[in-house]
């Protein structure tokens, strides 16, 4: 051993290299010293900074809100709501006067009518711009059961859109401030608070029965996306009537705002991921939204991305209120909300009572994605019998009619990669098969490889090109599309790989 480090040392190579290793070592033990010193210093500072309970200082209790009392004290006039409130729950409350304050929506609605919704049970998930209008539309309304539930609390910039909130209830948890704001509108209303996260974990218990009364209607107003697509899917699974709303950030025309089947919605980027992550898991359809059809353009406003300072502060993904929630500025006017919520909460209205409405048909395009489907199909057969030299007659394919409309409404948007046109669409595989084409192992059966990853959209005409030149013919596809088409055809494939992770 002592001869083998004599003979290391006397190496320049060796001595360079070990002299490498110890500076390394001293420099990240001396960096983690000094990260380890800061955030002791930090932590003495905020200890210090803490006062003592023997001090003379003018300490302060929170309220149930969470916020300082001397600063939200409850006003004579929100004492006297609440406790109008707690009577009215009880019953003491004049029914007459309650009908005299619904009149409009009584001779609207009719009496049979009014009672359904006064009877009904209504959960609303996400109490921020557009889930608190649709609450205080349902409360005002005679919805006399309401669930709130959101986790968030009340902002300053939540101000410009928030359908109740005041100053004094910046700091305050949303639902309580619904709660509060609303119980001077309508003491006899019952609000059930959930100061929570919606998740997939937790829907069973937050969306489960009232007193024994199953939800009559569930709102989604929330924007994260992983939550959003949790909450619908559970409620249809489980036969609960849901609306969600769509993104309202960065649009402005109240004339471009529609109601319709989720499949239907269009423009959208948040509808679009919904719907994308919805087919993944078997839902395509059958789900109500709120969306506006509104385009971005020049001088339109547009998500904003983070400050160098905010960057500078430390990783990106650190800086947002949740793992999963946007860090990015996304510009709201205030009033785009209020109609999204006061849409939602006309359609929970009308469903309720069995007023007639009509909205946006659903897309039938069945026969279409059955044509793309069996076009497919004799791609595959041609392309077996050219690499196999032999009779591929009966082959099949793993992908189904589903798989189809996923890919080219969710995937695709109903254009040709190639070219953008929007007619006579067709799949086909984009690279040329590598590897064994066939699976054989079921005897008498012949099944293709083919995966939706593989498969891009194109026209008739590009699909028999690329079939020509690329798939059968020994052209490369450098050899058939410039730079910036086969950029941007990989991008769309490594894109769908990676969302093949919900499936």
């Amino acid at each position: 051993m002592s001869s083998w480090i004599s003979r290391a040392t006397e190496s320049r190579n060796a001595q360079l290299a070990t002299t490498a290793v110890v500076s390394g070592v001293v420099v990240a033990s001396t960096i983690l010293g000094l990260q380890k010193a800061k955030r002791m210093y930090r932590v003495a500072d905020l200890k210090a900074s803490i006062p003592d309970d023997g001090d003379d200082r003018n300490t302060q209790r929170l309220t149930e809100y969470g916020a300082a009392s001397t600063v939200f004290a409850p006003s004579k006039e929100d004492e006297r709501s609440v406790a109008l409130a707690a009577r009215a729950r009880k019953g003491d409350y004049d029914d007459d006067l309650i009908l005299e304050q619904l009149a409009r929506n009584r001779v609207f609605l009719t009496d049979p009518g009014l009672a359904k919704l006064r009877d009904a049970f209504v959960i609303v998930v996400g109490c921020g711009g557009v889930g608190s209008h649709a609450a205080a539309a349902l409360a005002r309304s005679g919805c006399s059961k309401l669930r709130l539930i959101d986790f968030d609390q009340v902002t300053l910039s939540s101000l410009n859109r928030h359908a109740v909130a005041t100053l004094a209830d910046v700091g305050t948890p949303k639902v309580h401030c619904i709660r509060r704001r609303l119980e001077q509108i309508t003491p006899w209303t019952h609000f059930e608070c959930r100061n929570e996260l919606f998740g997939e974990q937790t829907a069973a218990t937050q969306l489960a029965p009232l007193n024994g009364q199953k939800p009559d209607y569930v709102i989604d107003a929330i924007d994260n996306i992983d939550s959003k697509v949790a909450l619908l899917a559970y409620c249809h699974k489980n036969n609960l009537k849901v609306i969600s709303s769509m993104g309202a950030g960065c649009k402005s025309d109240p004339t471009k705002i529609f109601i319709g089947d989720i499949s239907t919605s269009t423009d959208d980027p948040l509808s679009k991921s919904t719907r994308r992550k919805l087919r993944l898991k078997g839902v395509k359809d059958g789900i109500p939204v709120v969306f506006s059809t509104e385009r971005p353009g020049p001088g339109k406003a547009e998500l904003q991305p983070l400050s160098e300072t905010e960057f500078a502060k430390g990783n990106v993904g650190e800086l947002g209120v949740l793992a999963d929630f946007r860090v990015r500025i996304l510009p709201v006017l205030g009033t785009m909300p209020a109609i999204f919520g006061l849409a939602v909460a006309n359609h929970v209205i009308l469903s309720l009572t069995g007023y007639p409405h009509e909205y946006l048909p659903s897309k039938s395009r069945d026969k279409m994605y059955d044509g793309i489907l069996g076009a497919l199909q004799g791609s595959e057969e041609r392309l077996a019998r050219h690499i196999t030299q032999q009779d591929a007659q009966g082959l099949k394919i793993p992908i189904t009619q589903d798989d189809v409309g996923y890919l080219v409404e969710e995937v695709y948007s109903g254009r040709s990669i190639i070219s953008g046109l929007s007619t006579r669409l067709f799949l086909s595989r984009w690279h040329k098969p590598t590897g064994e084409f066939l699976d054989r192992s079921t005897p008498g059966q012949k099944n293709s490889r083919v995966q939706m990853k593989e498969l891009v959209l194109m026209t008739k005409e590009e699909v028999a090109k690329h079939e020509k030149e690329v798939l059968k013919g020994g052209k490369n596809l450098e050899d058939v599309y410039d730079a910036a088409t086969i950029a941007r055809v990989e991008k769309r494939l490594a894109e769908e790989e990676r969302f093949e992770r919900f499936r």
